[in-house]
């Protein structure tokens, strides 16, 4: 490797904040899964959802939180990349060495957490699409969200034929004009659905076990990450697109006008909340059945997110500017510095409550009590991050990564 010199770069304490926003807002969702068997996550008719306790809780996280969280940092993801990539040419160093070299060791981590630690991760996910959105660094913002507009558009039309067709076919053969191959499919497929509530006992038995049973069972599934990238990618290559524009354009720097954001915030979240508002209804009118559940998961509720989750950006900012001097918003920057950190870190104590080979609680801890873990899980951050930055240049994880994507150890501790 050829020497360089590294470009002094303050931090941007409204990129970090919002970060951290995002990275305890995700434990909000994600609690579930640490918890719970996974269709939990996706309705409550299929573990835990009997008191109206449940079912406030569960509307609570979809409405406020599912896919939001995530969608931002998504969109968070695809601005740092940009800002490393800018700064990678400043400094002298070829961007795409830097970037792919980041990606591919943020690829070992990704499969290393899904493997060892826990099935929901996102890292993989986020480095084989980070891959894809380099391509797009040197577009200008507005072409940027266009491109992202109709990629994100495409990804909840194929969603919505492939598993609204599911639908209309079990629908269909519930017809008395329907042919006779149509009333098999439909009762094939309903049965497939099904068979989804008999696999929570096999959860239930095998989280609240040993440590060498998951991990047998998640090596079994090695395929898991590429399943999600496929699943996923027409969502978060337009999250992350839109966060390149948004870091382009000063969105998502702060470098826009108070009243600019408050606009923002008005012009997406209300829609966005009332299309939300819509799917948990028609969920509930459902009887929060399977296959209504898995449309609503991962189509209908789509366009909703993407606009709750710009107004949410636009309301953070606007938080973060008004508080961007006090010594809370330093410690929510704190966190959002060291949000691969935190984001591992919460899977590493998340499992350790909930497992087997820890405190064992895996499916015993009602969904509304699981918010007082996220509240933990959020304080913990608050108090760890700040502090440990007092000493250190960068969180443990983060130095990891920048020293293996850098190949060689990167200074640590804070020199007087």
């Amino acid at each position: 490797m050829g020497e360089y010199t590294e470009v002094a770069t303050p931090r941007l304490i409204t990129l970090d904040a919002l970060r951290g926003f995002a990275v305890m807002g995700i434990l909000a969702m994600n609690i579930v899964a640490f918890a719970m068997p996974e269709m939990a996550y996706i309705t409550p008719r299929a573990y835990a959802g009997e008191t109206p306790s449940d079912l406030a809780a569960w509307a609570l996280g979809f409405i406020l939180f599912d896919g939001k969280m995530r969608g931002l940092f998504s969109i968070l993801f695809g601005a740092s990349m940009l800002l490393i990539i800018d700064r990678a040419e400043a400094s002298g160093r070829d961007p795409a060495s830097v970037h792919y070299r980041r990606m591919a060791w943020l690829a070992v981590f990704g499969f290393c957490h899904y493997a060892f630690i826990w099935w929901g991760d996102i890292l993989f996910l986020y480095a084989a699409v980070g891959c894809v959105a380099f391509r797009f660094r040197d577009w200008e913002a507005r072409r940027l969200i266009i491109w992202a507009i109709g990629l994100f558009t495409l990804g909840v039309a194929i969603m919505t034929m492939a598993f609204g067709a599911q639908l209309a076919a079990v629908r269909a053969a519930d017809t008395a004009s329907s042919s006779t191959e149509l009333v098999e499919a439909g009762r094939a497929i309903r049965a497939e659905y099904a068979s989804m509530n008999e696999g929570v006992a096999t959860e239930l038995a095998l989280y609240r076990g040993g440590y060498l049973p998951i991990l047998a069972e998640r090596l079994d599934k090695a395929d898991s990450p590429l399943i999600m990238l496929v699943m996923n990618f027409l969502e978060t290559l337009p999250l992350m697109m839109i966060g390149m524009a948004l870091f382009r354009n000063g969105f998502l720097t702060g470098a826009w006008s108070r009243a600019d954001y408050r606009r923002v915030a008005r012009h997406w979240l209300p829609p966005g909340l009332l299309l939300t508002l819509l799917v948990t209804w028609v969920q509930w009118r459902s009887g929060f059945d399977n296959l209504v559940a898995i449309n609503a998961f991962l189509a209908w509720a789509a366009p909703g997110r993407l606009m709750m989750t710009i107004g949410y950006a636009a309301l953070f900012v606007l938080l973060i500017q008004r508080y961007a001097s006090g010594t809370g918003m330093a410690r929510v920057a704190a966190a959002g510095r060291m949000a691969f950190s935190n984001y591992i870190g919460t899977s590493i104590v998340m499992t350790s409550i909930f497992y087997g080979y820890g405190l064992g609680l895996f499916g015993s801890v009602d969904r509304m009590t699981l918010y007082l873990f996220v509240i933990g899980g959020a304080a913990a951050m608050l108090l760890w991050s700040k502090p440990w930055l007092d000493r250190f240049l960068y969180g443990p994880l983060e130095w990891l990564w920048r020293s293996l994507a850098r190949r060689s150890l990167q200074p640590m501790r804070r020199t007087a």
